[in-house]
């Protein structure tokens, strides 16, 4: 009886062991649950702030990148009117440099006129006199001309180059180069460094 009693007691002792080892195992996991809890708690607390965005900061953002928009604006407004104003510049010194364009070209055909009348052999004194006149008003106009920038072209025994002559006819000259220019058939001018009209020239085959 003494033996069954002291083996109950012990039985109940062990029990109690196993229940207290429980609960202690069962409050270990129940703290680590809570602390994990706790933890992930914390970390949505402090995500949060970062998320959420200060209505001051965003309303600073949206008038810098308003303020942006309109200084690119402005930028492209005063490049706009920077390439007016050269075009403008430009244009205006073209006219300058070529307002006698229209009034030169009207007048080729009279310096054509008069060198071919010049061209024609005066035998009796009467007709020397007029040839005479004509070609002391064919040089005064021709070097008014050239004071508002007519320029002769220069071709002969030139090397032809189709910017400033125009090919009429072609001849063969063994004593010269193929490609050159034989004979100006109708002169061809300039106003400075502008083509008014090319030189109708004979080429070297």
């Amino acid at each position: 009886m003494a033996n069954n009693s002291d083996k109950m007691e012990n039985d109940t002792v062990d029990t109690e062991k196993d229940v207290v080892e429980m609960n202690d195992e069962g409050l270990a996991e129940q703290a680590e649950s809570d602390e994990l809890a706790n933890d992930s708690m914390n970390q949505e607390m402090s995500k949060e702030p970062s998320e959420e965005t200060d209505p001051k900061d965003q309303k600073i953002a949206e008038l810098e990148s308003a303020l942006e928009e309109e200084e690119n604006k402005m930028l492209r407004i005063l490049a706009d009117f920077e390439n007016s104003k050269r075009r403008a510049t430009l244009d205006k010194e073209a006219m300058n440099k070529y307002k006698a364009q229209s009034i030169l070209t009207g007048l080729l055909p009279v310096l054509d006129n008069f060198e071919r009348a010049l061209a024609v052999e005066a035998k009796a004194d009467e007709a020397k006199s007029l040839m005479t006149g004509m070609d002391m008003i064919y040089r005064n106009l021709l070097e008014s001309l050239k004071a508002e920038g007519l320029v002769e072209i220069d071709c002969v025994d030139k090397e032809f180059d189709p910017n400033f002559h125009q090919a009429v006819m072609t001849e063969k000259d063994p004593d010269k180069e193929s490609n050159i220019v034989l004979q100006e058939l109708q002169k061809g001018y300039m106003l400075k460094d502008r083509v008014l009209r090319p030189s109708m020239v004979k080429v070297n085959e």
